[in-house]
């Protein structure tokens, strides 16, 4: 699972049949803290996340073609939870 925030949306007139209706996302990583990290994925989204929302990306594939119910899907990640909010603190 990737911690990320919505940076954008991915547009494209000619893409394959798999994404016709589906909303691309860039999520840029984050830690739990909220720090930036260095790289982003683009993810398909199943939950209705906006630019700035902090999400939850399933970055495997047959995990995301099993979200999205395709078991032949070109597919990596994809958007699963939007987040509300991180607790760092620990329960002894």
């Amino acid at each position: 699972m990737i911690l990320g925030v919505v940076a954008g949306e991915i547009t494209s007139t000619v893409n394959h049949p798999f994404y016709d209706g589906r909303k691309l996302l860039v999520v840029a990583r984050i830690d739990p803290s909220g720090t930036p990290l260095p790289d982003s994925v683009i993810a398909v989204d199943v939950v209705g996340a906006g630019v700035g929302e902090r999400v939850l990306v399933n970055d495997e594939g047959n995990g995301a073609r099993g979200v999205l119910r395709s078991p032949d899907g070109p597919v990596r990640s994809v958007v699963v939870a939007i987040v509300d909010a991180v607790d760092l603190t620990t329960r002894d």
